[in-house]
């Protein structure tokens, strides 16, 4: 494989696990509310978070390495971000290889766009 084609696989198996953080909160990642999220009423989270489940809005200008771990949204007035952030098994530092499962621990943030 060419270098290119490496990158393009590495990248398009962090999107497959980010999307799957994304769609099975809580099951294949952490799953945390910023205390804004939280403090909304609770059919208010519930919305915000089948949102962020469904988010297929990817571009260049959200989605820059095509790796599908950040969007934003509008909720009731007020703008939503998501990220996912790749840290080591220990929870210590950053993950040396987000493509692979066996040594990174996703974590999907849910903020207010001004908690950010």
């Amino acid at each position: 494989m060419t270098t290119n084609e490496t990158r393009n696989d590495r990248t398009a198996r962090i999107a497959v696990l980010n999307d799957l953080c994304r769609t099975a909160m809580g099951l294949a990642g952490s799953l945390y509310q910023t205390q804004g999220i939280s403090a909304l009423p609770l059919a208010d989270q519930s919305a915000i978070r089948g949102k962020v489940e469904n988010f297929a809005d990817f571009t260049p200008d959200n989605d820059p390495y095509g790796e599908r771990d950040f969007g934003a949204f509008e909720h009731k007035g007020a703008r939503i971000f998501w990220k996912i952030d790749y840290y080591n098994k220990t929870m210590t530092g950053a993950s040396e290889d987000a493509a692979d499962p066996n040594q990174t621990v996703r974590v999907l943030t849910i903020m207010l766009a001004s908690e950010y």
